[in-house]
């Protein structure tokens, strides 16, 4: 396969890429505009590594309203909704509910995927039906799977129990809700113990944490000192944290010196957690973002994603992650061109880190030969634009193609 005229992060020269059994093969500056029998012709639009989905939950997609619907918008009524619709699930429910989402990521340029799924059901019906998808997905996206706890591992009859079966069956993600633990004292002993799980399963870790507007919900500064302490540093991922928008700033200031040292990875839902949280105030109401912006500019990695698709939390979301940019940009106070520059960070590289695919993720010679094409030169147009993903391609095959959008007709005040 041979792209030209290819437009790189980054850099302000064109791009002729060749692609051999699969991977890049030789990447090559342009003086200018060519014309040159291709495979894909960019067009000076921009060539970048595809997006990465690093937090969703595929087992419970597209179930907005069964059996009833979310009617508060709280996280904990859509744990409610949630745990009647778990006792209707079948394998080929499950199947048929992730094939049709994975369809709709893959056209959005998502080729990585890391889903959680909950095993606080004795049948594991959901994990079941979705380790089988990772080999016949496998020519589409890398799919992760996250054994999540919804219903807490302590606070939940043989959660242990069910966490080690599921590494067991084929899970590569210990996950944790230390929040939702009946007690503080429940979420910390979980905390030691998922570290511990991780660590026997030589597994990754992500947990929901403190995802919840208490100020008094401090469960990621033990989570990342049993990261420290085990040396796992970004093997762990904490997602949402979201108290830490409540936290006041001279715990947070103490709270960061510990982050840094842990070297642990985050991932904020924007549209998610702007809807679900603030459900108890009256005003002001907070925006219920992690400090995403803080987090960046100390160095550390924080990767955006969608969490749901219309499910019982999110009635909403449609795979597109240029949108969780958007998102994140305004409500994170991150409007500054610096910011623009580099905002692709937040679903492709920095989601990359926090998945452990850098060593096949990315455009250089010898990796493989994933990538899309997006509509702009850099990632500010990208953003502006918030365009379609006009081309993706997994190891020179191509998944999508479209058109980029095209006016026909302008309005009779610009013609006249």
């Amino acid at each position: 396969m041979k792209i030209i005229n290819a437009r790189l992060r980054h850099q302000d020269a064109l791009f002729s890429i060749d692609c051999q059994n699969g991977r890049f093969s030789e990447i090559t500056a342009q003086a200018g505009l060519i014309d040159a029998p291709c495979d894909i012709n960019a067009n000076a639009q921009l060539l970048c590594a595809p997006f990465v989905e690093p937090h969703i939950h595929l087992d419970a997609v597209l179930t907005a309203g069964e059996p009833h619907w979310n009617n508060s918008g709280t996280l904990f009524e859509g744990i409610e909704c949630w745990a009647k619709r778990k006792e209707l699930l079948t394998l080929s429910d499950v199947q048929k509910r992730v094939y049709k989402t994975a369809e709709l990521l893959i056209s959005h340029g998502v080729q990585y995927i890391r889903t959680h799924i909950d095993v606080t059901d004795p049948a594991l019906t959901a994990l079941q039906a979705i380790i089988p998808l990772k080999e016949k997905l496998a020519p589409y996206l890398d799919l992760q799977i996250v054994a999540f706890p919804q219903e807490g591992i302590l606070s939940f009859p043989n959660g242990k129990a069910l966490m080690t079966k599921a590494l067991e069956l084929g899970a590569d993600v210990v996950g944790g809700i230390p929040h939702f633990e009946f007690t503080r004292e429940y979420g910390v002993e979980s905390m030691r113990w998922v570290i511990d799980l991780a660590k026997q399963h030589n597994a990754l870790v992500d947990v929901h944490c403190d995802e919840i507007d208490d100020e008094n919900s401090r469960f990621l500064e033990v989570l990342a000192t049993a990261a420290l302490e085990s040396g796992m540093a970004d093997r762990v991922t904490a997602s949402h944290t979201v108290a830490m928008h409540s936290y006041n700033n001279a715990y947070c200031s103490k709270l960061f010196r510990l982050l840094k040292k842990s070297g642990i990875n985050f991932v904020s839902c924007p549209t998610e957690n702007t809807h679900l949280q603030g459900r108890f105030d009256t005003f002001p109401k907070r925006r219920g973002i992690t400090r995403v912006k803080e987090l960046r500019d100390a160095g550390m990695t924080v990767a955006l994603a969608q969490d749901s698709i219309q499910d019982p939390w999110y009635s909403l979301g449609n795979g597109k992650l240029l949108r969780q940019v958007d998102f994140a940009l305004h409500a994170c106070h991150m409007m500054g061109y610096d910011d623009f520059k580099n905002a692709l960070d937040f679903i492709t590289d920095n989601g990359a880190k926090v998945m452990h695919i850098g060593d096949r993720y990315g455009i250089e010679v010898g990796k493989p030969a994933n990538f899309i094409i997006l509509e702009g030169c850099d990632d500010v147009s990208v953003i502006r634009q918030q365009g379609d993903v006009l081309w993706s391609v997994r190891e020179s095959k191509v998944l999508v193609e479209r058109q980029p959008s095209v006016l026909k007709q302008s309005p009779a005040l610009l013609r006249e």
